[in-house]
């Protein structure tokens, strides 16, 4: 096929590559399926008659075979690719969670769990890569917008969903989930099968960015602090603390707590396509220095709520500057990364530190909140976002402006003749590295 051929073929709608808008779509059934699961999970495993310690603990260890397990699935993506390490993912995530729903005891379910906490990385790391890999260069905030709010979208409609199947029994959910990603799994199969875009490069197109590498970049650090401190506070302080805070302060019905977190939802539903796609035009650091103190602000707020009203508004505060932060950040490492490198490490330690500071912030935070006050440890847990914001406005822009020979110089809305052009560059002759390339590549030459 002809290079203008695969240009026009990559293109459908919205001006992005169809394979985009699969992984958009396989984002939020997976993300709708765990919601549909996580909360019969506790109920689930104290049918077998243990304790609530225990019960946490099945929650506890499907998150740590994550954090394990981040850096060898960086090493499968560099050396596999990132197709058959996201197919694999799902696969094992579908057959754990399946036969979850068949467990006889205790062990069983622990042991399932976590073998589908090894499946759920592979995934999460290989589908980011996937999406750098897709994302027209001028549209990677718009992508990165795109991916998130389907994720977000199917996190806060999994519970409801879940709660209209509770008359299917404890079992239930896990087997419709298995069977939602077998289907994803296909889906994303027959997309990705013949997509030249997301095809195996050729070893001698092949560049490697190690973690080592990416580290050396003020930026790659600065993105490291903001995930940690976007996982700690979103993911791990917020769904520990604010139900507590709801009930044991405010004086407020546990039901308070859901409309709480939606609240929050809301907020960063409003802004999360919006902000991805105006960081295509602005830059990234507007939003990621903004996004990180709005969320400070919001999140230190939460504290020192008076009544449910109060709550309610910072909720929507802190949402919102998540909201401008996450798709934002996103891009900003695909741009570390760039289109044409393959970087499995550097995206599992992205991962990792989103997933360390949901492990370790709600127990160091919680233990604060119970020597002191609500005020002062959520106080502490927007000081890690503040801290986010300055190390984001003293490293340098990660949006690159290119000359006019690249594909950035086009017009952003002429997404068809970008793409075309992206194809065009792919199908050159092999030229000589620019001095940042070399830099970059571990030998300092094509291998």
């Amino acid at each position: 096929m002809s290079c203008r051929a695969r240009a026009q073929a990559s293109t459908r709608a919205g001006g992005l590559p169809s394979e985009i808008w699969v992984l958009v779509g396989a984002a939020f059934v997976i993300a709708i399926g765990f919601g549909l699961v996580a909360p019969v999970l506790p109920q689930f495993a104290r049918s077998f008659g243990v304790g609530v310690a225990a019960a946490s603990a099945i929650v506890s260890a499907f998150a740590l075979m994550r954090l394990l397990f981040a850096p060898v699935s960086g090493r499968l993506v560099q050396r596999l690719g990132e197709r058959w390490v996201y197919l694999s993912g799902l696969l094992i995530v579908a057959v754990s969670t399946g036969a979850s729903a068949l467990a006889q005891s205790y062990w069983q379910l622990l042991a399932l769990r976590s073998v589908g906490g090894i499946g759920s990385t592979m995934f999460t790391v290989s589908s980011l890569a996937l999406v750098i890999r897709l994302s027209p260069p001028e549209q990677r905030g718009r992508v990165s917008g795109l991916w998130s709010t389907s994720f977000l979208i199917g996190s806060v409609s999994g519970p409801l969903v879940g709660g209209a199947l509770a008359g299917l029994g404890l079992r239930a959910p896990f087997l419709i989930y298995a069977a939602a990603l077998l289907a994803v799994s296909a889906a994303v199969y027959l997309s990705l099968r013949r997509s030249h875009l997301a095809a195996p490069e050729v070893t001698g197109e092949l560049r490697v960015m190690t973690f080592r590498q990416a580290l050396a970049r003020p930026a790659y650090r600065a993105v490291l602090w903001s995930n940690f401190a976007n996982g700690a506070a979103i993911f791990g302080v917020r769904m520990a603390l604010v139900p507590l805070l709801v009930v044991e302060v405010l004086r407020q019905p546990t039901g308070m707590a859901g409309v709480a977190l939606t609240a929050f939802a809301a907020g960063n539903v409003a802004v999360l396509f919006l902000s991805g796609r105006l960081s295509d035009r602005w830059g990234r650091k507007p939003f990621l220095v903004t996004g990180s103190l709005v969320c400070a602000l919001g999140t230190a707020g939460l504290g020192y709520a008076p009544d449910l009203g109060w709550l309610l508004a910072t909720s929507v505060v802190a949402g919102l500057g998540s909201g401008m932060l996450t798709p934002t950040q996103q891009a900003a490492l695909a741009d570390i990364i760039g289109p044409k490198a393959r970087g499995g490490p550097v995206l599992a330690g992205f991962q990792m530190a989103a997933d360390l500071g949901t492990v370790v912030g709600p127990v160091a935070v919680g233990a604060l909140a119970q020597q002191t006050s609500y005020g002062l440890a959520l106080a502490v847990t927007g000081a890690l976002l503040a801290v986010a914001a300055v190390a984001w406005a003293v490293v340098p822009e990660p949006l690159q402006r290119h000359t006019a020979e690249s594909v950035t110089a086009v017009p952003c809305d002429d997404a068809e003749y970008q793409l075309a052009h992206r194809v065009a560059e792919e199908c050159e002759e092999p030229r000589d590295l620019t001095h940042d390339e070399r830099h970059a590549s571990p030998t300092g030459s094509r291998s």
